[in-house]
């Protein structure tokens, strides 16, 4: 292990790994420390161009006020002591011990980009896709840039009953007009267009009372422009145990929100639109049929079961059904991906941590001046802001252990980590040069109306930004 950190001559360097709203919250409570008799540099690091992770690639481009927390990020940006490193990729153009050799602390804040499996029959199908690669396309995510989604069929099932699931539905529900003014990619625009979907079917495993869902999201499914909202009564005659769960002491107010609004959405007489939306619940998905690509699903009819806690869990029915559909789109969770040289838990798919403070797997010691936030350090819960609570959480551990004069001194103490990154990845692009890749994309869009028209090309980025 190196030797203990000398504090009294020299800044306290921070490493960042990840881009995304966990990454720039711990920036900015780095940068903003009062404590400290030093000030802190911060570097980030990220493996595309662009920082901003989940805002720029998971908010759905029908949200712009959501997307307006990019302010606050870019502000941090600019506070002395910041640097950015994008198409830098750690674990290959930088490796974790050349990270934590030349810093005192390095952060991970890769979050939780890949999707969990059903594990059932069918589910690598054509047509069948997981809902994080149908969001990364239609956000113009590079790595998603060439995917294809056929919407020639008539009707779509998406599995999930949390905020990505509804937003999946409604992208697919847009009409041409509600889309052309957000910054979806182009190529999904002129997709989702020509699209001849007709029913969005949305399956949840439990019952209404229990859907993830936040109040905002159900609510937008029922303000369509051209989808009518679709649900049974049947639906929505709570069983005496979701009763009771949503009267219990400290009940959820979301939870009786979104059933008041699921009820309202019962009663209505359907309009005729050109779409629609229909949510199904207490179904689970035990197979997905075809021959060449996806031609229906099997679901289990499901009941809910309390156990003496109360807590209701879905059980399988004997009865089962099958829904006819050409698309599925598997929304059930996310999984945080391993880097080397970082603990994994592979069982939670995050990095291996107590509190933030990364814990060796075989020891269940600390590992000295090595830390975590967001999702991968929590898995994927809450919303965006919730990262800020999170990463506090991290920068006060590493703060605490600063002052405690705990970390471990940097091995190699000239500042050569740009010389090393450009002798490694000559592409890289620094925060002046995203702000050229921003300013171009934004005057795309002024002429069509849009807050910009993004680019999907990393060559075609990196150019913008060398220019």
């Amino acid at each position: 292990m190196s030797a203990v950190s000398d504090s009294s001559h020299r800044p306290l360097r921070v490493a960042i790994v990840g881009a995304g709203p966990s990454g720039f919250y711990a920036a900015g409570q780095l940068l903003s420390a009062k404590d400290l008799d030093r000030p802190v540099e911060v570097t980030m690091l990220d493996r595309l161009p662009t920082p901003y992770g989940l805002v720029r690639f998971g908010v759905a481009p029908d949200h712009p006020k959501i997307k307006s927390v990019i302010r606050v990020y870019a502000k941090i940006a600019l506070k002395p002591g910041f640097r950015f490193f994008g198409n830098v990729e750690v674990g290959k153009d930088v490796t974790h011990d050349e990270l934590t050799a030349r810093h005192d602390a390095v952060i991970y804040t890769t979050g939780a980009a890949h999707d969990r499996r059903l594990g059932i029959p069918g589910e690598d199908l054509p047509g069948s896709h997981p809902a994080t690669d149908f969001v990364a396309w239609y956000n113009g995510h590079p790595d998603a840039a060439g995917h294809q989604f056929d919407l020639s069929g008539k009707r779509a099932v998406v599995i999930g009953n949390g905020n990505v699931a509804v937003d999946v539905a409604r992208m697919l529900a847009l009409t041409p007009d509600e889309l052309k003014v957000t910054d979806t990619a182009d190529h999904a625009i002129e997709a989702l267009a020509a699209s001849e979907i007709e029913e969005i079917v949305v399956l949840g495993r439990r019952g209404l009372a229990q859907a993830a869902f936040t109040n905002p999201e159900l609510r937008e499914l029922g303000e369509l422009e051209d989808a009518d909202i679709i649900v049974s009564p049947d639906d929505v005659a709570l069983d005496p145990g979701s009763k009771a769960w949503l009267e219990r002491d400290g009940g959820d107010v979301r939870e009786q929100r979104n059933v008041e609004i699921a009820t309202e959405y019962s009663t209505r007489t359907p309009e005729g639109k050109k779409r629609r939306v229909v949510l199904r619940f207490l179904r689970s998905p035990l197979r997905i049929l075809g021959e060449e690509r996806v031609e229906g699903i099997e679901l289990a009819v499901n009941e809910l079961v309390a156990d003496e806690d109360g807590w209701l869990s879905a059980r399988p029915t004997d009865q089962t059904e099958v829904i006819d559909c050409s698309l599925v789109l598997r929304s059930i969770g996310y999984r945080g991906s391993p880097l080397d040289g970082v603990p994994f838990d592979d069982q939670r798919a995050t990095i291996n941590n107590v509190g933030g403070r990364v814990i060796d797997g075989d020891t269940d010691e600390t590992i000295p001046g090595v830390y975590t936030a967001g999702w991968i350090k929590r898995g994927p819960s809450g919303i965006i802001g919730t990262n800020k609570k999170c990463a506090q959480e991290t920068t006060s551990m590493l703060l605490e252990d600063a002052a405690a004069g705990t970390l471990p001194a940097p091995t190699v103490t000239e500042d050569d980590l740009e010389a090393l990154v450009a002798s490694r990845q000559p592409e890289f692009v620094d925060f002046a040069g995203w702000s050229k890749i921003d300013a171009h994309e934004q005057a795309l869009g002024e002429p069509q109306g849009r807050p910009r028209v993004k680019l999907v090309d990393v060559d075609e980025m990196v150019k913008v930004a060398k220019a």
